[in-house]
């Protein structure tokens, strides 16, 4: 009976979880894609292009889908189990909650596990393959686009005008004005047309403009009058022009450049990246007071001597030249005083600088391990929740999931700006989310353990009685009279 209920617990739990992974998966995706759209409309990047920066941005968003998964899933499973009085039926039977939870709490463990991984070995193979993608096509130029009555300078070398675009697909021009800039002599070079004909030519490599009725105008400099210059025009009744279109074709970056990105980086290599900043920072910390000694000038003075001579560091200067002397040194003292401030400020935002470096290295540490650990919170919390709810479906366990998801991703959020800004250290800054939901989570087991009816307004009636709160209607009860 044991691994039948096993067996009827994980099946009514794996249903869910598709279903609201996937559907995680694609409402998370969908934001992500529109933080980067103006980066991508607009490009003719091509289908293979953007059907790699779905699959990049779709494995990064895993480690973020997985606990609302989870949450939602177990909400809904043992919520549907209360609803049907299933799980009121298994209790009957003399099985403990604990021991229905069992099947799933060990498949969370598993995929507790798995996010691990996968945070630790697939993330950052994605990361630099999505970024340095990503930060290709940013450099891609947009593709060719030419407007009516605006001049164009996308194809590099020309500068293309035309008044008027017909046709179905706009390949009919009229009013054709190009300037050749390939001589990089100006605007010496110019072609009218009166009409022309826009086409691509080999597989899309090359742009051409089939021009009608034009002429080519030529300005050439006089060699004989320096300031004067003679003009060439050549008429044409039919001429082909072509361009040249590899600039507008995707450069892909060496991606050994992004390889050191701390999003690109492993557990084991974020450590030593770590522990390099931190040796920097000391080597820099102990080099400080050897540095601020050169802005230091030490003066004695031997007024023992009957002309009260002033030694300054061995120079012996007589008494009469005091007061000049004395300006001097004082305006040295100054000029001193600005270079050590300047020193100063420069070595301390060089070391901040280091140490939010190396701040930001422990944040992706401890997010590998909070975000893994997030897949068993947010079962902890679903799971006995959705036994007290006693409600299924996908109304009230989405308004509960998404509650308790909010809160968490804003406590992260949180906790990461406040570890990162040094308000707070940056393990309990990472951690604070987990522990802030860890308390509900194990309040919601007890509950569900025993039974108790927490959204039922008899347990809020006598919640103030458990808690030793003497109730409202005793606080406002006359005392009886002593006879």
């Amino acid at each position: 009976m044991i691994k039948k209920l096993d067996k009827l617990i994980l099946k009514a739990f794996a249903g869910p979880f598709l279903l609201t992974f996937a559907v995680v998966q694609f409402i998370l995706l969908t934001h992500t894609l529109l933080k980067y759209l103006d980066d991508i409309i607009g490009k003719d990047l091509g289908t293979g292009v953007l059907l790699q920066l779905l699959f990049y941005f779709s494995v990064l968003i895993v480690p973020i889908s997985l606990p609302l998964a989870v949450l939602l899933s177990s909400l809904m499973t043992y919520g549907n189990l209360g609803e049907h009085h299933e799980l009121t039926a298994i209790k009957a039977s003399g099985i403990a909650l604990t021991r229905i939870l069992r099947p799933v709490l060990l498949l969370t463990v598993g995929l507790a596990v798995g996010a691990f991984w996968f945070n630790e070995t697939i993330v950052p193979r994605a990361n630099l393959k999505a970024y340095s993608l990503l930060w290709d096509v940013r450099q891609q130029k947009l593709a060719l686009d030419i407007r009516e009555g605006v001049f164009y300078n996308g194809i590099p070398g020309y500068t293309i005008k035309v008044d008027k675009k017909t046709g179905e697909n706009g390949d009919r021009l009229h009013g054709v004005m190009i300037y050749d800039h390939t001589q990089k002599s100006g605007n010496a070079t110019v072609m009218l047309a009166d009409s022309g004909r826009m086409f691509t030519r080999f597989g899309g490599a090359y742009l051409g403009l089939e021009l009608f009725h034009g002429n080519n105008y030529v300005e050439q400099p006089d060699a004989q009058n320096r300031a004067g210059a003679s003009f060439i025009r050549q008429g044409f009744d039919h001429n082909i022009v072509t361009f040249s279109l590899a600039s507008f074709d995707l450069g892909r970056t060496k991606e050994d450049l992004f390889k050191q990105n701390r999003m690109m980086l492993n557990i084991p290599q974020l450590h030593q990246a770590t522990d390099s900043l931190q040796r920097q920072m000391r080597r820099e910390q102990n080099v400080i007071p050897r540095q601020m000694n050169a802005y230091y000038t030490f003066l004695r003075f031997d007024t023992t001597s009957r002309a009260a001579n002033q030694r300054v560091v061995g120079l012996q200067v007589p008494a009469t030249r005091l007061p000049a002397t004395t300006a001097a040194m004082l305006q040295q003292a100054a000029n001193r005083a600005r270079n050590m401030r300047a020193y100063a400020s420069s070595t301390a935002e060089r070391l901040n600088d280091m140490a939010k470096n190396s701040a930001l290295f422990r944040i992706e540490v401890y997010r590998k391990y909070s975000q893994s650990v997030a897949v068993l919170l947010m079962f902890l919390i679903g799971a006995p929740l959705g036994s007290i709810i006693k409600k299924g479906g996908l109304g009230v366990p989405i308004l509960v999931s998404i509650l308790f998801f909010i809160i968490y991703y804003v406590i992260s959020i949180m906790g990461e700006k406040y570890g990162r800004e040094f308000v707070m250290p940056v393990g309990l800054g990472m951690w604070l989310s987990n522990l802030v939901l860890l308390p509900a989570g194990l309040f919601f087991l007890y509950q569900a353990y025993n039974d108790s009816g927490l959204l039922e307004m008899d347990f809020w009636r006598r919640l103030p009685q458990r808690l030793g709160i003497p109730s409202l209607r005793k606080i406002t009860e006359p005392a009886e009279e002593v006879a």
